[in-house]
């Protein structure tokens, strides 16, 4: 089977507000994703006091007809949703706290980076526009697959008794004896 492939660039709009708490100065929040946009390195877009919107990078949306099932999860969801993927930015001198690392519609893909609760991962909602090329691609390529039930093995592993107890230690009888009442206490 041959895997196809589609890509788009999509800019990813991320706001900073004040910190709620003292431990921390600022809150980042990726809210918007721009399909079709050009190169961006942390651009301000709007600021309202204290409130900054940045267009931080422009990513490349990849899909594969292998991942069609990743995109139907996403497309059916409440508010159908790609994941932006930042992660820390470890120069020093850099003038911004995140690096953008990947954009997806997968969403099994998505959920596997925000379970590892490294860096910033966040949902962000696909416009319509997005939604439409995601859909396109689904359709054009998806192939649903039958369940196929696994079915259990039928080789007896009871009938050989190794591994019970330890070789290395002498025993009278089997390891699954019943205590002793020397074991358990006279009453």
């Amino acid at each position: 089977m041959t895997i196809v492939s589609d890509s788009l660039p999509v800019g990813i709009i991320v706001r900073r507000n004040p910190g709620i708490t003292r431990w921390a100065k600022w809150a980042w929040h990726p809210v918007a994703v721009i399909p079709g946009a050009g190169p961006a390195d942390w651009k301000e877009m709007r600021r309202e006091g204290d409130a900054v919107e940045y267009h931080a990078a422009t990513l490349s949306l990849d899909l594969f007809s292998s991942d069609t099932q990743g995109y139907l999860v996403a497309l059916s969801s409440k508010t159908p949703s790609v994941y932006a993927v930042f992660r820390d930015e470890l120069n020093p001198a850099a003038r911004m706290p995140w690096k953008a690392e990947l954009i997806t519609a997968n969403a099994y893909e998505g959920q596997g980076y925000a379970e590892s609760g490294d860096g910033l991962v966040e949902l962000v909602p696909m416009p319509l526009s997005l939604i439409s090329w995601v859909r396109d691609f689904v359709h054009a390529h998806h192939v649903e697959e039958d369940f196929v039930k696994r079915k259990r093995d039928r080789t007896h592993t009871d009938l050989v008794e190794d591994g019970k107890g330890d070789p290395r230690i002498r025993q009278l009888s089997d390891v699954y004896r019943a205590p002793h009442n020397s074991v358990r206490g006279k009453s």
